[in-house]
């Protein structure tokens, strides 16, 4: 088996890139890597799910978070500024007869910072190409099966946009505490290939 990747001269091309822009010293010496390394190190799923927890117990809160996420973030402590520039947060909110799901086809953006590392799945062609051409088919095979009446909405993810999808909140969690609640929120939940 060859040692080489299929991204191997796109990976030479952005190493070049880095390379040209420490030589004329808009960037220092590895601050890329130092900057990705933080973001990566920073963030978790759980931090989504404190902000699903808490957008389902404040209604205020949750009009925020939907109309102006990155501002609504920042008032729980987090942030999208973990790269080069700070990147548009939208949140999408899970309804009765609608469901969200997001994917990006060109790579793999996706909220690190809020949801921690991507996983593998989410990462791979083949999710990549049928969540948008089958995306029922696609949440089916994560084991959601939706009634025929509900609309799937896929959100593509880029360089300069995010997407967090707000689950449904369980039926039968009346009495949870906000960290009873974060607790029921799954990676999956956030992205849209689970119920919550």
């Amino acid at each position: 088996m060859s040692a080489t990747h299929d991204d191997a001269p796109v990976a030479a091309r952005v190493r070049h890139v880095e390379a040209l822009l420490e030589q004329r010293g808009w960037l220092a010496a590895g601050e890329i890597d130092e900057r990705i390394d933080a973001l990566a190190a920073g963030g978790s799923p759980a931090h989504g799910a404190a902000i699903a927890a808490r957008a389902w117990l404040a209604a205020g809160f949750r009009a925020q978070l939907l109309a102006d996420a990155n501002t609504a973030i920042g008032e729980l402590g987090y942030s999208m500024a973990g790269g080069l520039q700070e990147q548009q947060l939208t949140v999408v909110a899970n309804e009765e007869d609608e469901h969200h799901v997001v994917v990006c086809t060109l790579c793999s953006c996706y909220p690190i910072a809020l949801l921690g590392p991507s996983p593998g799945w989410y990462k791979s062609e083949a999710y990549r190409s049928r969540v948008v051409r089958e995306p029922r088919a696609v949440l089916r095979d994560f084991g959601v099966e939706l009634p025929g009446t509900t609309r799937i909405t896929v959100w593509d993810a880029s360089a300069e946009s995010r997407y967090m999808v707000l689950p449904r909140r369980p039926p039968g969690t009346e009495d949870l505490d906000e960290a009873a609640l974060a607790g029921l929120v799954t990676r999956k939940g956030l992205i849209g290939t689970a119920l919550v």
